[in-house]
């Protein structure tokens, strides 16, 4: 096999993560780098028209505000400065959120692609959605916009991550007029593994978040413990099978969670495992996005940021899996 030799700052990005990833140091080396130094002259010109585009409308902004309140009392002008400013901002940095959906598609396809996964930035209606809200993982929503869709295998296990952003319709009423506006009551990851191999149990884990502490367990769940006590105060977990849960949920696998949520640059993490299903959700945070356009596109801290968000997932699932395998062994599953 010919020895290949890596760029310094390639090399340096990915010098910590797994094997399987820094192998994918070369296809960005001579396939995606130059794809992304190809269009650098188009981010600098359009970054330099972002910057003058901001500056022009939070000019136009302030002076407005300062116009409409301080000179001339006129509150309507102040809100007029400001909606002003907000359109030059908006139009002046449209050219840069164009560049930065292609260059998510040049980075985030070829890394799922090398693992044999499927990227769909635009996915539509997600089904297994309703898994989510059947387990309380999610609220009832009555909108729902779904993206970044990534789907596929590792370690044996099938998977399906996304984004959803659900919404909910909520009607007041205020002086004999009825007034219909819709919330956003989740925004964040949802991630769905298959193992093809029933659990023994049906498990819930949450973090303490508001509201879903009151959900409780299912029908026929208890309240189980943890075996690290600072775990136990950071979570809440019901289950039908106290021997599984306390199994599957080690201080390993539940630091192994706590770094998903990191990673994820999210809160408030729950998840269940279900009939072979593990379902995980995660609010806030946006991953698998390519990172600032003020910075060179060809910038090797954006493919080592993508890198990590793929092994936050694959470790979840080799952690998981390994459980069950030894789980299977200790208590004479199939």
């Amino acid at each position: 096999m010919d020895e290949f030799e890596l760029e310094d700052d390639i090399a340096k990005a990915l010098a910590d993560l797994p094997t399987s990833f820094q192998q994918f140091g070369r296809e960005y080396q001579t396939v995606i780098r130059p794809l992304l130094r190809a269009r650098e002259g188009e981010r600098a010109k359009a970054s330099q028209t972002a910057k003058f585009a901001i500056a022009g409308g939070v000019g136009v902004g302030l002076l407005g505000i300062l116009s409409g309140l301080a000179l001339f009392s006129l509150p309507q002008l102040a809100v007029a400065g400001v909606v002003a400013g907000v359109g030059i901002g908006a139009v002046g940095t449209s050219g840069l959120r164009k560049l930065s959906g292609e260059a998510k598609d040049l980075l985030v396809r070829p890394i799922a692609e090398s693992f044999d996964l499927s990227f769909t930035p635009k996915p539509g209606e997600m089904g297994s959605i309703g898994d989510h809200r059947r387990l309380g993982l999610v609220p009832s929503y009555n909108r729902s916009t779904f993206e970044d869709q990534l789907t596929g295998t590792h370690d044996g296990v099938a998977f399906e991550f996304f984004e959803a952003n659900l919404k909910e319709r909520r009607t007041t009423t205020s002086n004999g007029r009825t007034q219909t506006k819709y919330v956003t009551v989740f925004d964040g990851q949802c991630l769905r593994l298959d193992f093809h191999k029933r659990f023994f149990g049906e498990t819930i884990l949450r973090r303490d978040a508001g509201w879903f502490n009151a959900f409780g367990g299912q029908s026929g769940m208890q309240r189980a413990s943890l075996e690290d006590p600072e775990f136990e105060k950071a979570f809440e977990v019901y289950t039908t099978d106290q021997v599984e849960a306390r199994f599957l949920l080690t201080p390993d696998m539940m630091q192994t969670l706590v770094d998903l949520e990191r990673t994820f640059h999210g809160k408030k993490l729950r998840c269940a495992f279900s009939g072979d299903e593990m379902f995980v959700v995660v609010e806030g945070g946006n991953l698998f996005e390519p990172g600032t356009m003020f910075q060179p596109l060809d910038n090797p801290e954006r493919v080592r940021e993508l890198l990590l968000d793929f092994s936050a997932v694959f470790t979840l699932i080799e952690k998981v899996s390994a459980r069950r395998r030894t789980e299977d062994a200790t208590r004479g599953g199939p």
